[in-house]
C-alpha cells in the first residue's frame, strides 16, 4: 500500500521545520499591529494616520504563507517517497592474474612457516580485496599452469589455494616467461587486454625471457606487479629425497630473495614493486586504478532497485508561493 512505502530519503531535514515555524511565529508576532509606531504615536491617533494601502495589507497577513512555503521547501528536502525505480547494474571489467612461483626455494622457511604459505595469505588478502575485479590463477615452476581461469568467482579460487606447494608439481625449475605468456593469454581471452598482472615470487631463472615476456604484457596495455617472498639471509632448499641442496663447496645452498631481479621485471612490466610488508600498497593501487567506465557492461540478471524522489513536485506550488509573497510592501 502506498502508506505502508511511504518515507522521507533523507529525514534528518524534518528537524528544520520546528524553528521555521517558530520563525514565522515570531515575524508575525513582530510584524503584527502597528509595529514601532504604537511606540511612538498615540493609540487613538494611529488609525487616522495609517495609509489605506497599509490597511488593506493588514488583513492578509503573509506570516502563514511564509510558514507554509519553508514547510513545503523542507518537505521536498527530505525526499517524500513511495515508489521504486529498477535500473540495471553494471559490472567493471578490471582483470588481475595472479602468478604463483611454485618453485623449489618457495619451500623454504626463512619465513614463516615457509615462503609459499606466506604467498597463499598474500592472494587471499588479494582476493578480499578484489571486490567486482575478476581473478585468474597461475602457478609456475618447470612449467606454467592455469588454476583458475579469470572469473568473478573469487571464493572458488580461494578454494583452490590450500593445496598448492613446490612438491604437486611435476617437475622441478623456476621459468617464470611461460606464466606471464599464459596470464596475458588469459586477459586476451577475458576481453581485457589491459589488465592486471601480480607475480608473486622470490626470483626466476629465466630472466631474459621473463623480461621481455613481462615487457610484451606492458606494451598489451597490462601492467605486471611483483611481489617479493622470502629474506634477503635466504634458507636452504630442501630436496625431493629430503636432504639440502648442496653448493659447490658442499654447503647448504641458500635461497635468497632476488631484489633486485624482482625490481627490474616490475619496471620492466610497468608496475611496482612490493614486499610483504607493503601489501596494502599493492591492494590500494589495484583498487584506485579500475577500468574505464565506458567498459563497463550490464550484470545479468542483477538489478538495482532506489527509491524515487517525489520532492521535486513540491517545487511548481513553492514558486507559485514565492512569486505571490514578493507583492511589494509584504515583507
Amino acid at each position: 500500500m502506498l502508506m505502508d512505502a511511504f518515507h522521507f530519503l533523507r529525514p534528518w531535514w524534518l528537524l528544520a521545520l520546528p524553528p521555521l515555524w517558530g520563525l514565522a511565529w515570531w515575524l508575525a508576532r513582530r510584524g503584527g499591529g502597528d509595529g514601532d509606531w504604537a511606540r511612538l504615536i498615540d493609540p487613538d491617533l494611529l488609525p487616522v494616520l495609517r495609509l489605506d494601502a497599509q490597511a488593506g495589507l493588514k488583513d492578509w497577513s503573509p506570516w502563514p504563507w511564509l510558514a507554509l512555503a519553508w514547510t513545503l521547501a523542507v518537505l521536498a528536502l527530505a525526499g517524500p517517497a513511495w515508489e521504486r525505480d529498477a535500473a540495471p547494474a553494471w559490472r567493471a571489467h578490471d582483470a588481475w592474474v595472479v602468478v604463483l612461483d611454485l618453485s623449489p626455494s618457495m619451500a623454504a622457511t626463512d619465513l614463516s612457516p615457509n615462503r609459499v604459505s606466506r604467498a597463499r595469505y598474500a592472494i587471499d588478502d588479494l582476493l578480499a580485496a578484489a571486490r567486482d575485479a575478476r581473478v585468474g590463477l597461475v602457478v609456475f615452476g618447470d612449467e606454467a599452469f592455469t588454476v583458475a581461469p579469470i572469473t568473478d568467482d573469487v571464493a572458488t579460487v580461494r578454494a583452490l589455494l590450500p593445496p598448492l606447494a613446490p612438491d604437486i608439481l611435476p617437475s622441478r625449475g623456476d621459468n617464470l616467461a611461460p606464466a606471464l605468456d599464459q596470464a596475458g593469454r588469459l586477459l586476451d581471452r577475458a576481453g581485457r587486454r589491459a589488465g592486471r598482472v601480480v607475480v608473486l615470487s622470490d626470483g626466476f631463472s629465466d630472466a631474459a625471457a621473463a623480461f621481455d615476456a613481462a615487457r610484451a604484457l606492458r606494451d598489451q596495455g597490462a601492467t605486471v606487479d611483483v611481489v617479493g617472498i622470502g629474506s634477503a639471509t635466504g634458507a636452504p632448499v630442501a630436496e625431493p629425497h629430503g636432504n639440502f641442496a648442496l653448493d659447490r663447496n658442499g654447503e647448504p645452498r641458500l635461497a635468497r630473495l632476488d631484489t633486485d631481479r624482482l625490481k627490474q621485471l616490475a619496471s620492466g612490466g610497468g608496475g611496482e614493486y612490493f614486499d610483504l610488508a607493503g601489501l596494502s600498497g599493492l591492494i590500494a593501487t589495484l583498487q584506485a586504478r579500475p577500468g574505464p567506465a565506458r567498459d563497463a557492461t550490464a550484470a545479468a540478471g542483477i538489478a538495482v532497485d532506489h527509491w524515487r524522489d517525489a520532492g521535486v513536485w513540491l517545487l511548481p506550488v513553492l514558486l507559485l508561493l514565492a512569486a505571490f509573497l514578493a507583492r511589494r510592501g509584504w515583507l
